[in-house]
């Protein structure tokens, strides 16, 4: 397999126009770019699905459980409430990696708590489109890929 799953959720096919000054000019387009380049060393290819809707975040982790060697899940707000969500990533058999654009913790309170965190291989948080491409090299790294 050499394929990576990109998921982001809900409020982030916005982005570089969603306030800015907490999650950067970067757009989803940008960020897809940069996580390409990032794996096209080691032959791999991204897979990139963004949705508003939990139920197609789910339906995307089941239909590429086994097609894809790991993923880069941005939950947004979902890492909060979205049990359903949570459930189809331990369903999820490869490594993944959670990001978020802000350092969670240091916002708001109802924040601070994610559901799927827990079940990731890491996190990157608060580095912005930057934390992407973190997320995507510390993938490579538990594939065995970053040679």
């Amino acid at each position: 397999m050499t394929d990576i799953l990109l998921l982001n959720g809900p409020n982030l096919g916005i982005l570089g126009d969603r306030e800015p000054e907490i999650y950067g000019s970067d757009t989803l387009a940008d960020i897809v770019t940069a996580v390409s380049d990032e794996v096209a060393d080691a032959g791999w290819k991204v897979i990139a699905i963004q949705d508003e809707s939990e139920a197609e975040l789910i339906r995307a982790l089941h239909a590429h459980r086994y097609s894809t060697a790991g993923a880069i899940v941005n939950p947004g707000a979902l890492m909060i409430a979205g049990w359903s969500l949570r459930d189809a990533l331990a369903s999820y058999p490869p490594p993944w990696i959670e990001v978020h654009l802000s350092n969670v913790w240091a916002r708001e309170q109802f924040r601070h708590q994610s559901v799927t965190a827990a079940l990731a291989q890491g996190a990157v948080v608060g580095l912005g489109a930057f934390g992407y491409r973190l997320a995507a090299r510390s993938l490579l790294h538990l594939l065995g890929s970053d040679r």
